[in-house]
């Protein structure tokens, strides 16, 4: 009886020790696993929202009545200029519409339409073609401009007038392999804050012969008074 009583005893502890077993290895797998999700849960980052994008790749959208534009010169004689408005490419390389020189397109300042676009290789005798196309821009027209290369090695005085007529600031002092943005309009009355000019300086250019790229970009309104 007494080695019965014993034998009860051990088989009893064996069972207990063995649900402990089980039952502690299943509970703290268990809780591993919950613990895991439950972290994995907690500490995953919210999947970021999408950023709107805004026309011409601008950092803000424009208000109502106001035309989007983004306008970049090219990049000493390699890569060229890009014009774009209201989301549209009008000139780039991808287009093969610009050249070195001035690029220039016209746009309709009441609907943003498309009126015109051309190059001026301003190295040859483009100068007399583009006082042509200066002169007869009508009123009321934008007209956003990049520069590629050089833009005023034959740049004449009735040229720069006809930019300053447009609203330029800084076309009178363009110089050799200067870069040059301007979006300006016939008709304006003040002059355009749309314009940006960099020097040809050998101190501070930053490829050779020739200084950085210009970026400009904004909101132009329909009617530029």
């Amino acid at each position: 009886m007494r080695v019965t009583s014993v034998i009860r005893a051990v088989v009893l502890l064996l069972t207990l020790l063995g649900t402990w077993f089980l039952m502690q290895t299943y509970f703290q797998h268990s809780w591993r696993a919950i613990s895991l999700r439950s972290w994995l849960g907690a500490s995953k980052k919210p999947s970021s929202e999408k950023l709107p994008r805004h026309k011409c790749g601008n950092q803000k959208s424009c208000p109502q009545n106001y035309f989007a534009f983004k306008i970049i010169s090219g990049a000493a004689n390699v890569v060229g200029p890009s014009i774009c408005f209201e989301d549209l490419v009008l000139m780039s390389s991808v287009k093969n519409n610009i050249g070195r020189g001035l690029n220039i397109a016209l746009v309709n300042g009441t609907t943003g339409k498309l009126l015109k676009t051309d190059a001026f290789d301003m190295y040859s005798g483009d100068v007399t073609k583009l006082q042509t196309f200066l002169q007869g821009i009508k009123r009321g027209t934008l007209v956003l401009t990049a520069s590629y290369d050089d833009a005023a090695t034959k740049m004449n005085a009735k040229v720069r007038a006809y930019f300053t007529e447009l609203g330029s600031s800084h076309v009178g002092t363009l110089g050799f392999r200067d870069n040059w943005v301007f979006l300006g309009a016939k008709g304006l009355m003040n002059k355009s804050p749309f314009e940006k000019h960099i020097k040809n300086d050998k101190e501070t250019n930053k490829y050779e012969g020739w200084p950085e790229l210009l970026e400009m970009e904004g909101c132009a309104p329909r009617k530029m008074d």
